[in-house]
């Protein structure tokens, strides 16, 4: 058994300070570890683009201490409501969403990444978490008792863990999962950032043919707007064509997304576009050689069609740090961690894959069908991905 001074030795090097990175490296620093976090930008850099984060997703940022941080910085949608309309704005039903946090929260918040980080970063301050920034891992060396660590920096230090928390083009998974890389899903995704009309408080899915079209709040001015479409392999666009190009993309819609993407413009300074060929981690355990842990995207990464990747990602960070925790040594609590989360973020996975093919049907009799069925087939789709997912997450407690 663990004594409490030998968990409040332990060190753990963090590598990479995204979502998942921040999150475990406030929740082990909750738990009295010694926590080092390295970052391979050289400044802190973020998508100005948004994220909606769920319930389920909240209630493991509650967790850590900074939901309500969150909620203050973002625009909860506490209705729960999912508005949905045909290409031409025509309406096509509402769904609700629920609460499964366990407390009060809302069903939907939608925030700006560069705020996420902006609050997880603030968290990791004050529990006086440093991180590292334009610095990378050279080396791994384990000796089953520790990973010895070499930094770009030619530093060399030992630690008892080591988390790639790195991304969906992880270093630490393609150091010690060479064979593993992401997988192109046939979808490109397009974003921009706009000022939010006062009226526009719902989050809004627009359905074309072979294209989905969405509108989410992310603060008490702005919004933004992410839209996918089938694309090639391969497919690759100029980023100075970007603005142009997502106009053209979505050119068949009309209000109320119709205002925000006539405002893209390449001379525009107000709205920033940002397009991503959409790629997932099919990765089966087990994710840890040893004491080397790949958690978040590099482990899972999903398809943002259920807008899950975050929760996923702090989940991740919440499960492990109470496995930690717990009377386990590390090699136990992580083939534990295991089994508790790759169900669960298998069948996430599975689900937004599932989403994103009906939503990339391209003729539009198979479209018809689908858009007539809505009314009466969402609502409950919402709510039994739901029911599955805490089903889920009681079995692996």
């Amino acid at each position: 058994m663990k004594t409490e001074s030998a968990k409040q030795s332990q060190k753990v090097l963090i590598v990479g300070a995204g979502i998942a990175g921040c999150s475990a490296a406030i929740a082990l620093a909750q738990s009295d570890w010694c926590v080092t976090v390295i970052e391979k930008q050289p400044q802190w850099q973020f998508q100005s683009s948004g994220i909606f984060v769920y319930s389920n997703g909240l209630a493991q940022f509650n967790q850590l201490g900074v939901m309500h941080e969150l909620i203050r910085a973002g625009y909860p949608i506490h209705s729960g409501r999912n508005v949905y309309l045909d290409a031409q704005g025509r309406h096509i039903v509402d769904v609700v969403y629920p609460n499964v946090g366990g407390e009060p929260m809302p069903p939907i918040l939608g925030v700006k990444r560069a705020e996420m980080h902006r609050v997880l970063s603030a968290k990791l301050a004050q529990l006086g978490v440093s991180v590292q920034l334009g610095t990378t891992v050279a080396s791994l060396i384990q000796d089953g008792a520790a990973v010895q660590v070499g930094l770009s920096d030619g530093s060399q230090s030992s630690f008892d863990l080591v988390l790639g928390t790195d991304g969906i083009r992880s270093s630490i998974r393609a150091l010690l999962w060479p064979d593993v890389a992401p997988t192109y899903t046939g979808f490109g995704v397009w974003r921009s950032v706009h000022r939010r009309p006062p009226e526009l408080v719902d989050k809004i899915m627009m359905m074309g043919v072979g294209k989905r079209l969405g509108i989410m709040p992310i603060s008490e001015d702005k919004l933004y707007i992410f839209g996918t479409v089938a694309e090639p392999k391969g497919t690759w666009f100029d980023k100075a064509t970007w603005p142009q190009t997502m106009r053209d993309k979505f050119g068949e819609f009309g209000a109320p997304v119709r205002q925000f993407l006539d405002e893209i413009s390449a001379e525009s300074t107000d709205t920033e576009v940002l397009y991503t060929a959409v790629e997932e981690v099919i990765m089966p355990t087990p994710w840890h050689q040893g004491r080397v842990l790949l958690i978040g995207d590099a482990a899972h990464a999903s398809t943002p069609f259920m807008g899950q990747g975050g929760a996923m990602a702090v989940q991740d960070a919440v499960v492990l740090a109470q496995l930690l925790a717990a009377d386990l040594d590390v090699p136990a609590a992580l083939q534990v961690f295991e089994q508790r989360r790759a169900p669960v973020c298998q069948f996430v996975q599975d689900a937004s894959r599932r989403v994103g093919q009906v939503g990339a049907v391209e003729d539009l009799a198979s479209y018809q069908k689908t858009i007539q069925a809505m009314p009466h087939t969402a609502q409950g789709h919402v709510d039994g991905f739901y029911q599955e997912l805490m089903r889920l997450n009681s079995l692996v407690r």
